[in-house]
């Protein structure tokens, strides 16, 4: 009578729970490690950031100020620059023989 199959050919398994415990307690050690230097890592990154925040805000404070004396300091020259024309203008209407008077009547 022919055998019943893997009735008695069946390998008898023998596992080692001492050595996997082991292996997993060291692979949670090793990823516990890693967990902990990624968040140092995330720490410092965290406050670099705000230093770097901080830095570009007061750089954006600093240009629109230097803007706007910019812009002042443009208005002061175009005034100057206005200022220096009438005069010009005032000298040679005066030099060409026109009154003061007539001068005053053509500004209004």
């Amino acid at each position: 009578m022919p055998r019943t199959k893997g009735s008695r050919n069946k390998p008898k398994i023998t596992t080692d729970y001492a050595s996997q415990i082991a292996e997993k307690q060291e692979s949670i050690a090793s990823l516990t490690t890693e967990i902990a230097s990624i968040t140092a890592n995330i720490d410092a990154l965290k406050v670099d950031l705000k230093e770097k925040k901080a830095t570009l805000k007061n750089a954006q404070k600093e240009l629109t100020k230097l803007e706007a004396k910019k812009v002042a300091a443009d208005q002061k020259a175009a005034e100057e620059a206005k200022k220096a024309e009438a005069e010009a203008v005032l000298k040679k209407l005066l030099v060409s023989g026109v009154s003061a008077d007539e001068i005053l009547e053509k500004l209004k």
